[in-house]
């Protein structure tokens, strides 16, 4: 009998575990578990006292050698001893498990599991202590390059447009908007003083769904997967914006962002150049992110994207715009 063709199937987890247990010697006890499937679908496997995840990127989302890449950098964040969630190699010394699905072949890895929980409502505290691991990170970073996306604003903008264009159509409100704010962040992109800023590896995503906390302590940082080539201050103003609608009082998150920045500026100062691109650079990386979703559509955002969501994710970019009173023309 032929198979009809998928567009993605969801992996056993119990068959995942014996595959785990034969690839990494795992106890026989050791348990898989789906915890999310989305962007990638994640497994916890725990084997006694230890965890891990275990990533299974979705097919023909990242290829062998931007995931191989992926994984050069965390083993270099983790010889550097920063908090981050790091890959695991099996008995044979490699980190890539290839997976022959119904959809074509996928990709998963195997990570340290970062203990603690994710907090919303983090205190001022750990804004602080987020900001010294940023700052560890891009440390580390700076100058790094990987052999993966560099974000231009042709990536993070023009090309993003012309994918959000394709999905919605350009006849909206919301969408002469998202064209108005493209044009005005391409023209903002060109006037940056490109020797007063620091390039290299980026993480691109990292707000608080991508960490977790040890009570007010210690911060792991984890989920590169979308790590790339570009200006450090995008993972700065990112976590600002997203620091921002998670707390709703202006006041609180005024705090809460001094503190991450003085966390931050305890281990590298921001030049002014890189202070005054704050409120914008974001946007770039929201617009890129939209992109995403319409992207992936067929197989992850299809639950929630949609009009209403357009909608209401132009209108945080609208508000974070009014909060810095940029004039966006």
């Amino acid at each position: 009998m032929n198979i009809f063709p998928v567009t993605e199937s969801t992996l056993s987890a119990s068959h995942l575990g014996q595959l785990l247990q034969n690839n990494y010697h795992l106890s026989s006890g050791a348990v898989c578990k789906l915890i999310r499937t989305g962007m990638n679908h994640l497994y916890l496997v725990t084997d006694g006292g230890n965890r891990y995840v275990f990533r299974v990127y979705t097919f023909d989302w990242r290829t062998r050698e931007e995931i191989s890449e992926e994984v050069r950098l965390l083993h270099y964040l983790k010889q550097q001893h920063l908090s981050v969630s790091y890959p695991i190699a099996d008995a044979r010394g490699e980190y890539l498990q290839a997976i022959q699905a119904p959809e074509g072949l996928r990709f998963g890895v195997l990570f340290s599991f970062a203990e603690g929980k994710k907090n919303a409502k983090f205190s001022q505290q750990l804004s602080y202590l987020i900001g010294v691991a940023m700052a560890g990170i891009h440390q580390a970073t700076k100058d790094y390059n990987l052999n993966r996306v560099s974000y231009t604003s042709k990536t993070l903008l023009t090309d993003a447009y012309q994918t959000t264009a394709a999905f919605f159509g350009a006849g909206s409100e919301e969408m002469a908007f998202v064209e108005k704010l493209t044009a005005y962040l391409v023209g903002e992109a060109e006037k940056v003083e490109q020797e007063q800023v620091r390039k290299g590896a980026v993480h691109l995503d990292m707000w608080f769904d991508n960490m977790h906390f040890e009570g007010e302590s210690r911060v792991t940082i984890f989920d590169f997967d979308f790590c790339g080539n570009g200006l450090l201050c995008y993972d700065i103003s990112y976590f600002l914006f997203q620091l921002y609608h998670t707390n709703l009082d202006e006041a609180a998150y005024e705090l809460k962002a001094e503190s991450f920045l003085s966390g931050y500026e305890s281990v590298v100062q921001l030049s002014n150049e890189e202070r005054r691109l704050l409120p914008t650079a974001c946007l770039s990386v929201m617009l890129f992110f939209l992109s995403m979703q319409c992207k992936k559509f067929d197989t992850w955002s299809n639950i929630f994207l949609n009009e209403d969501h357009l909608k209401r994710f132009i209108g945080s970019l609208k508000k974070w715009i009014a909060f810095h009173q940029l004039e966006v023309v």
